[in-house]
């Protein structure tokens, strides 16, 4: 049986030499390659938004006194990732309700997109560098699709800064036009990375929102006695 340990008591195993101020540092990854047409675009920014904001959730941002570093970004060819929000401490509920509306009411950079997954992974990392000092950090990249546009997740981690940072994925639409489910395993042995790390998997843009809701969940709630090891070990 898997067992968890919130963040707040690991927070004792943190460096003295960094003063964190937060626990979890989390960077929120959306898929806006050509594969995702408008309606599918809609239905991921509404479902993110009302993930973030579901009791569940907001119980989970809130689990401990240490709060969350939030950040949103869109991905899609080698030349397109966009901030849509930027590094924001997640205090206080308003907090979390003015993210939300800010992802709700974000608009779509680019619809005629490739998917180059490895520059969105490069694109989270070097946004790590600046994220606020917390306990953890976690890419949560969300795709439709595997790479076909620029260089390969595995060139992304062997050459950009992911040390002690866990990539999670979400897979939307598993199947292929045939219905063999290719995606789960593209992503387990291209995407996933660190200690801990998982897959969440949606059955199309209607049951984002859902999968959202149990990846952020669990991603805030706890942490896998597995993330107690060196980060510096993949």
């Amino acid at each position: 049986m898997i067992r968890w340990l919130t963040a707040l008591g690991l927070a004792g195993l943190a460096s003295p030499l960094r003063a964190e101020t937060c626990r979890l540092a989390l960077a929120l990854a959306m898929d806006i390659s050509s594969s995702v047409d408008a309606n599918e675009d809609a239905l991921q920014r509404q479902g993110l938004a009302a993930a973030l904001i579901a009791p569940e959730v907001t119980k989970a941002f809130f689990s401990s006194p240490m709060p969350v570093a939030l950040a949103v970004y869109e991905w899609g060819s080698r030349s397109t990732q966009r901030m849509i929000l930027d590094w924001t401490m997640i205090n206080t509920h308003a907090d979390l309700l003015t993210a939300a509306e800010i992802v709700q009411q974000s608009v779509r950079s680019d619809e005629n997109s490739a998917t180059a997954m490895g520059q969105a992974l490069a694109f989270g990392a070097t946004l790590m560098q600046r994220a606020p000092p917390c306990l953890f950090q976690i890419i949560d990249l969300s795709g439709d699709g595997a790479n076909n546009d620029g260089f390969q997740p595995a060139s992304a981690y062997r050459h950009f800064p992911f040390e002690g940072i866990v990539v999670n994925g979400l897979v939307i639409n598993a199947a292929d036009f045939e219905g063999e489910l290719l995606l789960i395993p593209y992503f387990e042995n291209n995407v996933l990375h660190g200690p801990g790390a998982f897959l969440e998997v949606a059955q199309g843009f209607e049951d984002f929102e859902r999968a959202m809701r149990r990846k952020l969940e669990r991603e805030l709630t706890g942490l896998q006695i597995g993330s107690l090891q060196d980060p510096s070990i993949k």
